[in-house]
């Protein structure tokens, strides 16, 4: 029993290093990149919502959340 619970916490994700990484871009301005912001977008719920403010606040960074799925644009 014990064995199991390491593998299944083995399987999550970095959500408090992910959200510290999202913190930091806010903060520098800098775009963490799109596949980053993916993953963390499928990672955790919590997440979506920092991403979606994110977006919102820097649309330089071509990425719009569209009908609950992230989507990168062009101009």
């Amino acid at each position: 029993m014990i064995a199991k619970l390491r593998c299944d916490r083995s399987k999550v994700k970095d959500a408090p290093g992910q959200m510290q990484k999202l913190k930091m871009a806010e903060q520098w301005r800098e775009n963490p990149g799109v596949e980053f912001l993916m993953e963390c977008w499928a990672d955790d719920p919590a997440l979506q919502i920092v991403i979606r403010k994110l977006v919102v606040k820097f649309p330089q960074w071509g990425i719009a959340c569209v009908d609950g799925v992230l989507v990168k644009w062009k101009e």
